[in-house]
């Protein structure tokens, strides 16, 4: 779908499919509804007394043929309480409209919805655009690559138009939407490889999407491999072991942006947990739900989103992803409770569950860019189904060794949507990986799961200020458009567009 952004002074000229407005409970008209009810000579205040609408939350009216208006229809939408107003139930609003607008087979529309960003405290014309598109883009996506009948999705919205206040905030929303089509472009990416079937898309198939993305940005983008020899080699012993009995190979994927203009500036690092299939392994899962662990990877699915933003905007940052694929199954070759392995740190762990191996295959990735002399490493992992327990399907989980890290990616959060809850990582909950004959368990026991977790990571990480997400509750859905979510792009995309100080620049012309 095609966006743009303009200032429209003149209502009754514009010669469009569909004007989108808002009105508030009690019949209360947004101020481009009062000016289209101006025009019309009080049209749509008759019509919204005959009780059509109230203005609830989600409510809509389609008008045809509004006296003096060249539209051929007019939306109205109810936007609930002025006083209930926050970004939350803006994007409601949004996704409500964009779905309306599809359904009824509406091609082109001008949008004033933007201008009820007015009564939510904080949020200026830069994010009312970019919520506008990222959620026009959630409501629309499909995942229809392997039917057998190639039809396209029926998508009858093409052309979305925003109203942006002034004129002198043209600039201000043309930038916010070259920024929001990244992001979108980054999270589209995510959830296409995330709802890929394993038997696709397996750790060479992620492969294959870094050397994609290192093709199309050459001049700022390499990549290359880690194979199972090089592991052996390194003494990557504990990501060798998870992918052990699959008889497809466990493959690293790294790639590397180079955007500053010092180009030996330590990077940002991001890891991203790719198993491709999570059977359990010889602790092996129950059936029910079991179709759904092909949802494993999308913590590397998000790395390879997140390359795609920075390269589309052309950050100006050395940032390094790393897609950790491999596939874990049972078998006469899988590693088993009770087996003892060395890192390649030289840690030693006691394997108690062969089903907290995501742990396993990123504490040997951990390791591994230290070689980077990264100034942060952020890793990205549908890790522990503890942390689903903790905080349902709403927030993903944080936890970090660094307060100024965890902070900045609260604020980004809390900017995008996307939202995280810090959970904490104490020498208490150390106690619980206690190990008798190794220097650790790989399990915390039945208590606190989602930290314990975080804790054995942290033991690989003394080297860098680091961040880990845990993101099983909010990766996919089951239920209602089940698929994969593309969460965290959005948020560490945004973590990148401040630390670049993009939409700071902006804002400030505003």
């Amino acid at each position: 779908m095609k966006f743009s952004v303009k200032f429209h002074n003149n209502l009754e000229k514009q010669n469009t499919t569909c004007i989108v407005v808002g009105i508030f409970e009690s019949r209360r008209l947004s101020l481009a509804a009062e000016q289209l009810d101006t025009i019309s000579n009080g049209y749509i205040r008759s019509i919204l007394h005959r009780g059509a609408v109230q203005g609830k939350i989600c409510q809509t009216l389609l008008l045809h043929d509004v006296p003096n208006i060249r539209s051929k229809c007019i939306l109205i939408i109810g936007c609930g309480k002025t006083s209930d107003m926050n970004i939350k139930q803006y994007k409601t609003v949004i996704d409500k409209t964009i779905s309306t607008l599809n359904d009824t087979g509406i091609a082109e529309a001008i949008c004033f919805l933007t201008d009820l960003n007015v009564h939510i405290k904080g949020y200026s014309t830069y994010w009312k655009v970019r919520h506008t598109v990222e959620v026009s883009h959630e409501a629309l996506y499909r995942f229809h690559y392997l039917k057998s009948k190639k039809v396209a999705p029926l998508l009858s919205l093409r052309k979305l138009t925003l109203n942006i206040p002034t004129r002198r905030e043209i600039i201000i929303g043309a930038n916010a939407m070259h920024h929001s089509l990244a992001v979108v472009a980054g999270i589209k990416i995510a959830k296409d490889l995330s709802n890929m079937p394993p038997n696709i898309c397996n750790a060479t198939y992620l492969s294959l999407q870094a050397q994609q993305l290192s093709e199309l940005y050459s001049n700022t983008m390499t990549t290359y491999s880690v194979g199972e020899k090089k592991m052996t080699e390194l003494g990557m012993h504990a990501y060798l072991a998870v992918g052990r009995s699959s008889h497809n190979e466990s493959l690293m994927s790294v790639i590397e942006y180079r955007g500053h203009k010092d180009k030996n500036a330590r990077p940002i690092v991001f890891i991203g947990k790719g198993v491709t299939f999570d059977s359990g392994g010889i602790s092996l899962k129950p059936a029910e739900g079991m179709g759904e662990m092909k949802y494993d990877m999308c913590g590397a699915a998000s790395v390879c989103g997140i390359m795609k933003v920075v390269a589309e905007l052309r950050l100006p940052l050395n940032i390094i992803g790393v897609m950790a694929g491999c596939e874990n199954m049972p078998g006469g070759y899988a590693y088993r409770p009770g087996d003892v392995i060395t890192t390649m740190s030289g840690q030693t762990v006691e394997i108690l569950n062969t089903d907290a191996e995501g742990r396993l295959i990123l504490c040997d990735t951990l390791t591994y860019v230290e070689r980077f002399k990264p100034e942060i490493v952020i890793d990205i992992a549908t890790l522990t189904g503890a942390c689903v327990v903790a905080l349902g399907h709403h927030h993903s989980g944080l936890l970090s060794n660094y307060n100024p890290l965890a902070k900045e990616l609260m604020v980004a959060a809390e900017q995008s949507g996307d939202y995280v809850w810090r959970l904490p990582i104490t020498e208490d909950y150390q106690k619980q990986l206690e190990s008798n004959i190794a220097d650790m368990k790989n399990i915390g026991g039945k208590y606190a799961g989602a930290i314990t977790a975080a804790c054995f990571l942290e033991r690989f990480t003394r080297r860098y200020h680091w961040a880990h997400l845990d993101i099983a509750g909010t990766a996919w859905r089951s239920t209602t458009n089940k698929g994969a979510t593309g969460r965290p792009v959005s948020l560490l995309s945004q973590f990148l567009i401040n630390r670049s100080n993009l939409n700071e620049q902006i804002e400030s012309t505003q």
